[in-house]
């Protein structure tokens, strides 16, 4: 296939193993990269934006594969593509990735994640977009994660990306050798237990830490086909998770579910 420009993305920072490797994979397959992203760790932003004080970006070419341009940014992830987009790039690249993550983004806490932000803000502007993380913050190889990920969007390009379509990729801490298939999967429901840790600082004052952890919830999961498997269950048998996600949050259950809402003891809607 024709080289893909390609803009690469994370919230781990611009010293992660995960986006070196990421974007070392896409150059040596004779894609145009370019990497904008954080200039330190800033995981769990969410989509968020920096508004009250300035943007800065610095030239870090020499942390990367050879041919890779690279800036670290002060901003969220977020903050990172649009830079990228409107001030760093003359023209829209043809694909955006954003990993490959130290650690799972499964479920509902895609809503947290910087690294999906950084993907969802791409598809915002009509470019292909897919956030990539291994479900493990233990795991250290990022290599079959990387050519994974290339090997599904080559796939995608070479046919057609659908429009608003963002995946986020989750792939298990294993070898490769011992990995199931890969399959589409639905968002499952993260509840977390124990979510907060309080602490007594030297001056014998409050502090809270958040520190909760997922509970394994295997069948839990939102809309999609029920013949498709959660993305969590789908990690646990050791198999690579792909869900496709939209921007778009409408409520699409019925119409008649919707609260009634009375104002001034007349109903209005």
């Amino acid at each position: 296939m024709d080289p893909l420009s390609i803009l690469i993305s994370n919230d781990d920072g611009v010293f992660a193993d995960g986006i070196r490797t990421l974007a070392a994979t896409a150059s040596n397959r004779g894609h145009k990269v370019t990497v904008v992203c954080p200039d330190q760790e800033r995981s769990a932003t969410g989509h968020g934006l920096t508004l009250q004080s300035p943007i800065r970006a610095e030239r870090a070419d020499e942390l990367f594969a050879k041919g890779v341009k690279a800036w670290g940014c002060s901003g969220t992830p977020a903050d990172c593509i649009k830079l990228a987009l409107f001030e760093i790039l003359h023209e829209k690249p043809d694909l955006i990735l954003s990993g490959v993550n130290h650690g799972p983004n499964l479920g509902t806490d895609i809503f947290c994640s910087g690294t999906v932000a950084a993907a969802l803000e791409g598809t915002l502007e009509g470019i292909p977009s897919m956030a990539v993380s291994i479900a493990s913050f233990q795991w250290h190889d990022f290599d079959f994660a990387s050519l994974l990920a290339m090997n599904i969007v080559e796939s995608i390009q070479k046919i057609n990306w659908p429009e608003n379509l963002l995946l986020n990729l989750n792939i298990p801490p294993c070898a490769a050798s011992k990995m199931g298939p890969l399959k589409w999967t639905r968002l499952s429901i993260r509840n977390y237990v124990e979510q907060f840790s309080k602490r007594i600082d030297p001056r014998g004052n409050e502090y809270f830490w958040l520190a909760g952890e997922a509970v394994k919830d295997l069948n839990s999961a939102g809309d999609g086909p029920l013949e498709w498997p959660s993305d969590v269950a789908q990690i646990e048998k050791n198999c690579p998770s792909i869900t496709p996600i939209q921007p778009d949050l409408f409520w699409r259950g019925p119409i008649n579910k919707l609260p009634k809402i009375t104002l001034n003891n007349q109903l209005v809607l």
